[in-house]
């Protein structure tokens, strides 16, 4: 049986890493939207974690003609009413970084006492066909808090100050090996693979059916 092909719907070379560790399966082939000649970027003018990954999905999709999982995500601090939110890489401004996005979310939090500083990250993941349409989502979360300074010196995003509350570790120090089993995003991949891989592999077995 010949590999199918799947495209990771996102030009956040991080989570495209990160997607890649995550989707190791057989009989399918993980590529990035780098493999492609330039495609234009998606606008992700959706409210929702849930209407952003779908955007992608469909976009790429049909841009680049293969089955393409996009995926959105970002934190939730409650004591911020939800925010970032949806706008969690782009929360200090068009020509954000993760350095300045951390430290706007620090400063939002100045006065905020550690019991107040809950927190969730939020992943959500679609999966549209060559043509663009979406064929499953999924969903993960992972519930934590907001340190007062940054620790640790891996991952990416706000990591350095979600701390795993159990753990007394950020993401950052905690590293990529136990973030790939505790994170939202390892959590919305676990819940989509059954489908995802039984769709991939129905289409190996059409396209290689005599006509």
């Amino acid at each position: 049986m010949s590999a199918t092909l799947l495209v990771l719907g996102t030009k956040n070379r991080k989570k495209a890493e990160e997607l890649v560790d995550l989707l190791a399966l057989p009989g399918v082939r993980v590529a990035t939207l780098a493999d492609f000649p330039p495609v234009p970027d998606v606008d992700e003018t959706g409210d929702t974690f849930a209407a952003n990954a779908a955007l992608k999905a469909i976009g790429y999709a049909r841009a680049v003609g293969a089955w393409v999982l996009g995926e959105d995500s970002g934190i939730v601090v409650d004591a911020l009413k939800g925010a970032p939110g949806v706008y969690s890489a782009r929360y200090s401004g068009p020509a954000a970084t993760d350095h300045s996005n951390n430290d706007k979310l620090l400063a939002e939090l100045a006065h905020t006492p550690l019991e107040k500083r809950t927190a969730h990250y939020v992943c959500r993941l679609a999966l549209a066909d060559p043509t663009g349409t979406v064929r499953v989502e999924s969903g993960g979360k992972c519930q934590g808090r907001i340190r007062f300074e940054p620790r640790g010196t891996t991952g990416f995003g706000y990591d350095p100050l979600f701390e795993i509350v159990e753990y007394h570790r950020t993401f950052a120090e905690l590293g990529p090996q136990i973030k790939h089993v505790l994170s939202h995003r390892a959590r919305a991949v676990e819940a989509i693979l059954p489908e995802l891989t039984a769709l991939l592999h129905e289409q190996v077995a059409h396209s290689g059916s005599p006509d």
